[in-house]
């Protein structure tokens, strides 16, 4: 079986980046960008220049942009060349716990507790010890409805595996500026899964290779890339399974404010896009503009 770790980074190798280049039994693929340093190195994973980039597919890197965390596509691109049959996305800031890929559930059957919602949505932080913040790109509609009183054991095959991460976790600006948490998440809460969809992220999420090319990180929705993604795949019938923390996150310097408009298409359409992508999966389309369709386009024509 071909592993591959997928990142995006315009630091030197950090700490998370050198772990991950270690691990035996996976390939390292990082994607660099315009500001990544140009003596970029790894021991033993692949670097993907801006000119690689340009000369895998021209008119794809034109169409996502430069100095954007949607670059990382390309690693897609790169990881179905290798032959992938697991791909591994990772955030350079997500330094790797001892645990992680010691417990791959991805295209294995498993048991997990499965909570049955009402909502559209569903938020995967608020089933944890941490019920008071909410994953980035929840509804926030939906927050004063939250339930987890509803649950049953399912056994499932899941596409995807999103596990959470230890210390800054993955929640928006709004969530973040009110509580600033710090978060140790008690594994006996994982696996598990819902019976709605629920978005998760790319800086710790395995996913089956097949997915390629219906998971694309969208340009040009802000901080919704990967949302929207994870709820695209979901919508086609892909299952997730969150699974107990792997990384610590030691959260790379933002300006929330500056993150918050960069979130604000998400707080305006995502309970909306959740309950259209229930009826019509390619309902996805009404909420991106142009320029994401065509780079999707070209994503899908360099993967085929």
């Amino acid at each position: 079986m071909t592993n591959v770790i997928v990142c995006t980074s315009i630091n030197a190798p950090t700490e998370a980046i050198r772990r991950y280049d270690s691990l035996p039994d996976w390939k390292l693929v990082v994607i660099g960008d315009k500001k990544t340093p140009v003596d970029y190195s790894l021991e033993n994973g692949t670097y993907v220049s801006p000119e690689d980039q340009e000369g895998m597919a021209p008119d794809l890197s034109e169409a996502i942009g430069w100095n954007c965390i949607q670059r990382r596509n390309f690693g897609f691109i790169v990881a179905q060349q290798l032959g992938a049959d697991l791909i591994a996305v990772v955030d350079d800031d997500n330094i790797p716990l001892d645990n992680w890929g010691t417990a791959i559930h991805v295209g294995r059957d498993i048991e997990v507790t499965e909570y049955v919602t009402p909502d559209a949505a569903f938020d995967p932080i608020g089933a944890t010890n941490y019920p008071h913040i909410w994953h980035r790109g929840f509804p926030l509609q939906l927050l004063p409805s939250r339930d987890y009183e509803n649950s049953r054991q399912v056994t499932l095959t899941p596409s995807v595996q999103a596990d959470f991460w230890n210390g800054d976790p993955d929640i928006d600006a709004i969530c973040r500026m009110e509580h600033r948490p710090d978060c140790d998440f008690d594994a006996a809460a994982f696996p598990f899964t819902s019976t709605k969809m629920g978005p998760f992220n790319s800086q710790n999420t395995i996913i089956d290779s097949s997915l390629i090319p219906d998971y694309f990180l969208f340009p040009h929705v802000g901080r919704m890339d990967d949302i929207w993604a994870s709820f695209y795949v979901q919508a086609l019938g892909h299952r997730v399974v969150y699974g107990e923390p792997t990384v610590y996150q030691d959260r790379n310097e933002h300006d929330l404010i500056k993150d918050m408009r960069a979130e604000y298409l998400g707080y305006e359409h995502n309970n909306t896009l959740v309950n259209a992508l229930a009826q019509d999966p390619d309902r996805i389309k009404e909420f991106l503009p142009d320029r994401s369709v065509e780079a999707w386009n070209l994503f899908r024509q360099a993967v085929s």
